[in-house]
């Protein structure tokens, strides 16, 4: 059985609500505890009666740092296309401005974080599908469990107005109990049937696509990178919990990650991340090039070999690098990157992969960073701005949280971003799976639809989809 005690907790709700009179605005109350470890998957499941639409859950490619989130005590939220970078990050320190923070350990990833993303593109039309987020939208828990190299802390984050009582440490200390109670409780993983699977206009998909390689032979583009959607429709409602089982299985080397907000649920398994910050390390990756995995050990190794010998996907996976390199030398003292790829192997698909990191001396903020380097040319294309331009005209689709940055900040701005590739949209009894890939001038329709068609494979496998 896991315990808090809440020795503190009252103190600090005291102390906050006194602060709220003379600032007159809430303030902040955030307590962190170790506590005994407990099973994250099954944790999410316990918040699913009671905080259906307000949960998130997070786990890095190494496993090393779980996040589970409850509950909503801010939301940070804009549909503005230009300064939403600088509007979140705005908001986020104003919240957590004279917060009253009880932490004595020194970890990232605990106490007062916001959890959320961008759209990929503000300034494509939105539509239905993802109207349920918007542009920017970031979530605080009420309840968060961290899990960090095997240790767990449990963080509780309220809101304190002048108005508040101490009492409502009694309504807190009674919620938090129920979560930790009913994690022992089993589940029920298993999927809904699948009754219907269709994807959008794949002819039309490649007719742009050839239209595409015929505008990059002669002008100022390199690369543009176009994708497509699968719509898949159940029997019944799809449990979020259920596909993160199953990712959580087939997926190990990749983040998991789920966001939900008001009854719909963003969900990816991706290999690729954006941007990592911890103290004045920052960390990235250039992903860009792929091709399928073998059946034997001896036929994969040589799609491996076949790949970084491949001109067409080695000048595809230059654009990333330069691209970075160069967005990371503007904000960072030092850059250090190989001269050369290797290879990322996931399940279904390996990847050419090159790690960079930087030196962040001059204490640049993480969405800094996360502005600066989205979208990638693995995600947009390569110039940025005309590739940008050229993908809102060409492609029949609203992206939204798909190909964007998705992840955590804490208080410390410490965090960590990933590219929300290899994901889908649950809403109900239906689920939108996205996936793209990477045109450049002497690509070839079909097969770049052959591409597209492997990269469905991780979020249609863990929906329970014929691949």
């Amino acid at each position: 059985m896991v315990t808090i005690q809440d020795s503190e907790l009252k103190e600090m709700i005291e102390n906050a609500i006194s602060r709220t009179r003379e600032l007159g605005r809430p303030v902040l109350v955030s307590e962190v505890q170790k506590i005994s470890n407990i099973k994250p998957l099954s944790l999410f499941a316990a918040g699913r009666d009671k905080f259906l639409g307000e949960r998130f859950f997070w786990k890095d490619p190494a496993g090393q740092m779980i996040l589970v989130g409850f509950g909503i005590c801010k939301q940070i939220q804009s549909d503005e296309a230009y300064g939403r970078f600088f509007h979140v990050e705005t908001e986020w320190k104003r919240f957590i401005d004279h917060s009253v923070i009880h932490n004595e350990y020194n970890q990232s990833g605990i106490g007062p974080i916001m959890f959320g993303g961008f759209s990929f593109d503000p300034l494509k039309e939105k539509t239905e599908l993802w109207s349920k987020f918007s542009h920017s939208l970031f979530h605080i828990p009420v309840y968060m469990v961290s899990i960090i190299n095997g240790q767990a802390f449990f963080t509780t984050n309220i809101v304190c107005t002048q108005h508040d009582h101490p009492s409502i440490i009694e309504k807190i200390t009674k919620e938090r109990d129920e979560i930790l109670a009913s994690i022992h409780i089993d589940y029920d993983f298993s999927l809904p049937e699948i009754q219907n699977e269709k994807e959008s206009n794949p002819d039309e998909w490649k007719e742009t696509v050839a239209k595409v390689v015929e505008d990059l032979k002669g002008g100022k583009l390199k690369k543009v990178v176009l994708a497509r959607d699968l719509r898949i429709t159940f029997n019944e409602e799809v449990k979020v919990e259920t596909v993160l089982s199953r990712l959580l299985t087939e997926q190990k080397e990749s983040f998991v990650y789920a966001f939900e907000s008001n009854g719909d649920c963003f969900i990816s398994a991706s290999p690729e991340r954006l941007v990592k910050k911890k103290g004045k390390d920052v960390y990235s990756a250039c992903v860009a090039g792929s091709i399928g995995r073998g059946k034997t050990v001896e036929e994969d190794e040589l799609l491996g070999n076949a790949l970084l010998n491949d001109q067409k996907n080695l000048i595809e996976h230059q654009y990333v690098v330069e691209m970075i390199r160069e967005a990371m030398k503007e904000i960072c003292d030092e850059v250090f990157l190989p001269e050369k790829p290797k290879l990322l192997k996931i399940r279904d698909i390996q990847h050419l992969y090159t790690p960079v990191v930087g030196k962040n001396n001059n204490n640049q903020s993480l969405l800094r960073f996360v502005e600066k380097l989205h979208p990638t040319p693995a995600l947009g294309g390569f110039p940025k701005v005309e590739a940008m331009a050229k993908i809102r005209v060409a492609e029949n689709l609203d992206r939204g949280f798909y190909a964007a940055p998705l992840g955590w900040v804490d208080y410390k701005d410490n965090g960590d971003f990933a590219v929300s590739i290899r994901s889908g949209l649950i809403q109900g009894k239906e689920a939108s799976l996205f996936a793209g890939c990477g045109v450049v001038a002497d690509s070839d329709a079909e097969s770049e639809y052959r591409e597209t068609a492997i990269k469905f494979r991780p979020m249609l496998s863990a929906l329970g989809g014929r691949i």
